[in-house]
């Protein structure tokens, strides 16, 4: 490894941690104030490059395949690297938080891959960015275990052979981290800092495990935006002393654009390429976002409505599939969300039967994994995928080339038979506030209504809002969409949540904050790019 310089980068407005001093080392700053320097200059051009091609959208209320890249689609010859063998059989992942209880329940799971998520799971304090991947560093050297304070329980890791492989996912490429400052006083990527500490730490020390720096890549719009990481995980390679292809990376496609580019992000990729993912409320965000002036042809319905058999969504992963495959890479199904009850086993028994028919689809599609939110809810899919896996990892060898998918298809919004509802606009500022709340105390993975839900959740409720005022919706009780009737719906829903709260409980959290945050994405004229910029302005921590 090469001798760092004394890293440029300001710690600023953050509090001191316990074990902070493990974590952000001079020569693990310096690696980051290196990627910093290399590489946000590309990162910049490409966010500007979003913007640009979102006018294209507003302006012709239409996608396609891109005619420049054709050659790459067309060539059969190409495929990603083979699949290590700690991430050859990905037939259940599980994700979430990096908390110490989170950690070592994910990997005691029995999931084959748990999604360490530093990104829509995980509110961007500083204190879950830095013990984060403390967390993840005593894992690898098992020196970590959990005491729950109110029940007593203690928790510790199972044996090695039995622990899920991690897959972490850092912050996307629009995101920065404001407590990380360089020379100039600008913020450093939060991208590059959640992969910079992990990589620095944790590459050699997994490579002793055999295992390896596993990557989920969040929030892609292009191959471009792929093509800039594939150019970091040569540099971290080759700076740290690891050698090149060390690095897996999945892709997921969990924008509208990227479903059109899937090939040539793997392409981009291919040396680190591992599979893509079906990432369904971010995809269903990000339709809503870039076509939300399109008209009544691109007005979703009640977001419970789009399930992954609307023919939209059903050609998006059924392309994602046989683009997967065609390449060699691993496709991971989307996620079962649901929470069990403690109290209602008849709420238990209906969701098990949805998470079920959920997963076997997935599997009799042809995917080689699927995701859950909570750790019993692994047998259940694992059984799923069992049945059709066998003994067999994958089945990449299941082509799909009955597939055919046209360029309409992906965004054929209207071929979907349902219209929004009162409920579901009531359900969009219950999740949206109730949410955002949470955020605010620095909770990512929040459970609402027997859901684990993300920051994707809060984007697509507030999304929703937005384009059904901005559509003019008339709902299934005659009621227009306007923005007088959301403040209403939300009003109601904050007086709800005092009743059922009581006045102190109340008064001790964010809601008042978190009903105007809301409001505020959801009825300005300008549309917000992310509903997590401004609430980062307000996170405290």
């Amino acid at each position: 490894m090469s001798a760092p310089a004394p890293s440029p980068l300001a710690i600023v407005d953050a509090e001191p941690l316990p074990r902070q001093e493990e974590v952000l080392t001079e020569a693990a700053l310096a690696f980051v104030a290196e990627l910093h320097r290399r590489f946000t200059p590309r990162r910049d051009e490409l966010l500007a490059r979003r913007a640009e091609r979102r006018a294209e959208i507003a302006r012709t209320s239409t996608l396609d395949f891109l005619p420049e890249t054709a050659a790459i689609r067309a060539d059969d010859s190409w495929k990603v690297a083979p699949a290590p063998d700690a991430l050859n059989d990905r037939r259940v992942e599980i994700t979430g938080p990096t908390d110490r209880k989170m950690t070592i329940n994910a990997l005691n799971s029995g999931a084959r891959v748990w999604l360490a998520d530093f990104e829509d799971a995980s509110a961007p304090t500083w204190e879950n960015v830095v013990l984060g991947q403390l967390n993840l560093i005593d894992a690898y050297s098992r020196s970590i275990d959990f005491t729950d304070p109110a029940s007593g329980k203690s928790y510790a890791l199972k044996a090695e052979e039995e622990l899920a492989t991690v897959v972490m996912r850092p912050r996307g490429w629009h995101l920065n981290e404001r407590h990380l400052l360089d020379a100039d006083g600008t913020q450093v990527p939060g991208a590059l800092v959640d992969f910079g500490l992990y990589f620095f730490h944790n590459a050699q020390r997994l490579l002793d495990l055999g295992k390896g720096p596993y990557f989920y890549l969040p929030k892609t719009e292009s191959h471009l935006e792929a093509r800039l990481w594939n150019e970091v995980f040569v540099f971290a390679q080759e700076y740290c002393g690891i050698p090149q292809g060390t690095v897996r990376a999945t892709v997921l496609i969990e924008t509208i654009t990227a479903a059109y580019e899937m090939e040539e992000i793997l392409y981009e990729l291919r040396d680190h390429a591992s599979g893509l993912n079906a990432g369904r409320w971010d995809y269903l965000f990000s339709i809503v976002k870039n076509f939300r002036d399109g008209g009544a042809k691109f007005v979703l319905p009640d977001r419970n409505a789009v399930t992954m058999t609307a023919p939209f969504m059903r050609a998006y992963t059924e392309l994602l599939v046989r683009t997967c495959h065609r390449r060699g890479a691993h496709a991971i199904g989307g996620m079962a969300a649901f929470i069990p009850s403690r109290r209602d086993a008849e709420v238990n028994k209906v969701a098990f039967e949805k998470v079920r028919a959920d997963k076997d689809r997935e599997a009799n599609d042809g995917f080689d994994g699927s995701w859950v939110a909570h750790p019993d809810l692994v047998p259940i899919a694992m059984e799923c995928f069992d049945k059709v896996l066998g003994d067999k990892p994958h089945q990449k060898d299941r082509l799909r080339e009955d597939v055919d998918v046209k360029a309409a298809d992906l965004i054929a919004v209207d071929s979907l038979d349902a219209r929004p509802t009162y409920a579901g606009l009531v359900n969009a500022v219950q999740v949206g506030i109730r949410y955002i709340e949470a955020w605010l105390r620095g909770l990512g993975a929040v459970a609402i209504f027997n859901l684990m839900e993300d920051a994707a959740t809060a984007e697509i409720s507030r999304s929703q809002i937005w384009q059904w005022i901005n559509a003019g919706v008339v709902l299934d009780d005659g009621k227009r969409v306007t923005a007088e009737l959301a403040r209403e719906v939300a009003a109601e829903e904050l007086a709800n949540i005092r009743a059922e709260l009581g006045e102190e409980a109340f008064a001790a959290g964010n809601w008042q904050q978190a009903h105007d945050l809301l409001l505020k994405v959801a009825l300005d004229e300008d549309y917000a790019d992310f509903l997590t910029l401004p609430a980062y302005e307000q996170l405290t921590g």
